[in-house]
């Protein structure tokens, strides 16, 4: 229960939100009444248009003034939701891709406002109560205050107050917040069951962590919280970032026909999924300053379990030795299958040995171009000691002509040609040889480059070694790369510590 005081502010800043809705939605006066009916016919229709219209204080930039376009599957999520009824669906976005904002609000708004009115009473569900009532004070102060809307069709508001967890409109529209495991037996408004429920972020970091409390808050949507509907149904809908695979969004989403919706910030070719409002650099700040594994978490929909098959308790580092007293070094190149995309890491790893241990002395991972990729092998090769010598390795599949290119390319700017060899062995299932290393991390004789300890190419490889784990579709370009140096340092190895010896040969008696 909130104090007083917490209420009181709360209040204040509802007022002052209230204020700026009322005083950026300005209507046109010069419009004619012909006019008006042929836009709202238009506006009816075009979702997109819709949002643009009545929402000027949601869609612009605050930074530039600019008007924010709703992005394609915006648009796509709401002609769904239009067109059917009676549905289930589950809506995996990305953080900062307006989830609530189209669900909760413009969604409801633009079904409220269609001639043959499809929605009745609205349930809205938050992770706690205070939550769910806060998310339902967007939509009241829409109503209440947007003179675009009012102007277009009526005075919405009646009576109740978000703060009490439900509202009504004039035209009998009913409003209900509830936080998860709240009974919402029994909803209803006169004699109207609930046709549209939107569950929106149930899930949190500390839910996830209990595989019981998930089980049985799933029960709870699957049974107390659907079977509000009445026989005819209605749009059951949920909303979230998929941040664990043990979590109610993903346990609703495995169910048989439900319709499920995922937008990553990335598409599959590396380019934002909301480009109008998620620029490459905003993307690429966000993903340096949260380290891999948080922002595959919260902004691709994919949740990595830490320490599956590495430990993170393995990961040791130590003050390297001058490079020329390593018995050998090994650079490992693993590019990624697609060239020019931004979408897939490209990885060098650089390993030394010294008697049993082995020392990661750089790395290189990163979603980049070949050419910048190109450019750190060069420039790595010149960075080594006259008296050091590397050897460059790289699968021989990946050396394909687009990659041999860019290395003649930067090799003639240069004046030489970076000698790299082909790595040609017949490689075993990928998750085998990576798994197959892990003993050399547990058993202690694994150690990184203390003076990389913050660089974020060698982070970026450790959270990459840490979520490794079968069948998970977390990026292993930089444990591939791990594995394939390692390999060449300790075959290597094993032929200079083989000692053949020579002697009579024995004539046995007996045939084996």
């Amino acid at each position: 229960m909130e104090t007083p005081t917490a209420i009181k502010k709360a209040l204040q800043r509802w007022d002052i939100h209230c204020r700026e809705v009322e005083h950026k939605t300005v209507v046109d006066t010069s419009e004619t009444e012909p006019q008006k009916i042929i836009r709202i016919k238009k506006l009816r229709a075009d979702y997109a248009a819709f949002v643009q219209h009545y929402f000027p204080h949601w869609c612009t930039d605050k930074d530039t003034g600019t008007i924010i376009p709703s992005a394609k599957f915006h648009i796509d999520a709401a002609n769904f939701i239009k067109k059917n009824r009676d549905i289930k669906a589950v809506f995996q976005w990305a953080r900062g891709h307006a989830k609530s904002t189209h669900m909760d609000v413009f969604i409801p708004m633009w079904l409220m406002c269609q001639e043959l009115k499809t929605i009745n009473v609205m349930v809205l569900v938050g992770k706690n109560n205070e939550n769910a009532c806060t998310l339902l004070s967007d939509i009241q102060a829409e109503l209440q205050f947007n003179q675009l809307y009012i102007h277009d069709f009526g005075q919405q508001y009646d009576f109740g107050h978000w703060l009490d967890g439900e509202f009504v409109t004039q035209s009998g529209v009913a409003f209900f917040a509830r936080g998860r495991g709240q009974s919402p037996r029994g909803l209803r408004y006169r004699d109207n069951r609930p046709d549209y429920i939107v569950i929106d972020d149930l899930d949190d970091d500390e839910l996830c962590q209990n595989e019981e409390r998930v089980h049985k808050l799933t029960d709870w949507v699957k049974e107390a919280l659907f079977g509000t509907f009445g026989a005819d149904g209605g749009r059951f809908i949920m909303v979230g970032n998929l941040i664990s695979k043990n979590s109610v969004l993903a346990n609703v989403s495995k169910i048989e026909n439900v319709h499920v919706s995922k937008v990553n910030v990335l598409d599959k070719n590396g380019n934002p999924s909301w480009a109008a409002y998620w620029t490459k650099d905003r993307i690429h700040d966000r993903r340096t300053f949260m380290g891999y594994r948080a922002f595959e978490k919260e902004y691709m929909n994919n949740p990595i379990t830490e320490g599956a098959i590495f430990k993170n308790n393995w990961i040791h580092y130590k003050k390297l030795l001058p490079l020329n007293q390593y018995e050998h070094i090994v650079a490992y190149c693993d590019p990624s299958f697609k060239a020019s995309s931004l979408n897939d890491y490209k990885a060098i790893k650089v390993w030394g040995k010294i008697g049993t241990e082995l020392h990661n002395i750089k790395n290189f991972v990163r979603q980049c171009s070949v050419a910048e990729m190109v450019r750190w092998f060069y420039d790595l090769h010149e960075s080594f000691p006259q008296n050091v010598i590397c050897d460059y390795y790289m699968e021989a599949n990946f050396i394909q002509d687009v990659i041999l290119d860019e290395f003649t390319t930067e090799g003639n700017l240069r004046g030489y040609q970076l000698p790299i060899r082909p790595d040609k062995r017949k490689k075993p299932d990928k998750f085998q040889r990576i798994e197959s290393i892990s003993p050399l991390w547990e058993r202690g004789f694994i150690f990184y480059n203390i003076d990389l300890i913050n660089d974020r190419d060698t982070l970026t490889a450790i959270e990459q070694l840490l979520a490794f784990e079968k069948g998970s579709r977390t990026h292993d370009d930089a444990p591939d790369a791990d594995e394939g140096a390692i390999y060449i340092l300790q075959k290597r190895t094993r032929i200079e510590t083989f000692k053949p010896s020579f002697g009579n040969r024995i004539t046995s008696k007996h045939i084996w």
